[in-house]
């Protein structure tokens, strides 16, 4: 189900600029905003969200990365903390019960389907953006990758996302709240996982051929030459069989909206 939350205008857009500097978010802190823009968006009638139902969110299994297990104490720290920055507030309606609502659309100064960009981002980290397209879409509807790179595009000229590839098919990326030194971590296991993937096919490749050759020499013929055009180069096949998941994954991602799993 896709609903705007209660911190936007009638048209979706943000409605104000919070008066509170952006700064880098904890672990905790990151989670817990990410809960709290993922439930104002999918289950507005649940929002804003009791301490509980806070606590419960940082920790279900689903949509999460790195699965958590914060307790009320650490969640309510993380809370405290973000509404000193100004992206969440307390509210009380008709009961007793403190409930949390977050300002992100203020904080962030962003719209709806940037929020969503950026709600996925906090609640998975790093990720590629075919898998952000289909995830951020079950919040608010991103109908292609043109659409999400024009979101992806002003967020990064305000440093709300972090690339962590070059462009081309299964570009990473992150967001922009990550302290220094924790970015350049993600950064370098990006890298070396990209190396790893690398380093693996290419010896598939050349064990591949080595014993093709062998082959041919037993049988009395002469390696064969591999004709540059019609050869596909790793760096295709790679973006290709990316490309090709993101796709499934993204189908995937709408069967379940369809189906109303969240």
């Amino acid at each position: 189900m896709h609903s705007s939350d209660h911190s936007t205008g009638p048209s979706g857009s943000s409605i104000g600029v919070n008066p509170h500097p952006i700064r880098p978010l904890d672990a905790n802190e990151r989670r817990v905003l990410g809960v709290l823009i993922e439930k104002g968006k999918t289950t507005p009638d649940q929002y804003p969200l009791s301490l509980n139902a806070v606590v419960t969110g940082c920790n279900q299994k689903s949509n999460r990365d790195p699965a958590m297990q914060l307790d009320e104490e650490s969640a309510s720290r993380a809370l405290t903390s973000l509404r000193h920055c100004g992206a969440v507030a307390e509210v009380f309606g008709s009961g007793k019960i403190p409930r949390y609502r977050h300002l992100a659309y203020e904080w962030l100064g962003v719209g709806k389907e940037e929020l969503a960009i950026l709600g996925e981002l906090l609640l998975r980290g790093e990720q590629s953006e075919g898998d952000l397209r289909g995830r951020a879409s079950r919040m608010d509807p991103i109908p292609d990758l043109d659409t999400l790179r024009t979101h992806l595009d002003a967020l990064a000229t305000r440093d709300l996302i972090v690339w962590l590839s070059p462009p081309g098919r299964g570009r990473m990326l992150t967001h922009g709240l990550l302290p220094e030194e924790k970015l350049e971590k993600v950064r370098s296991q990006v890298g070396l996982s990209a190396a790893a993937a690398s380093q693996s096919a290419i010896g598939g490749d050349a064990g591949a051929g080595e014993s093709e050759t062998a082959g041919d020499m037993r049988a009395g013929g002469h390696s064969r030459e591999v004709a540059g055009p019609a050869a596909e180069s790793l760096a295709d096949r790679v973006d290709r069989l990316e490309s090709e998941l993101a796709e499934v994954r993204e189908r995937l991602a709408a069967l379940e909206r369809s189906l109303g799993v969240v």
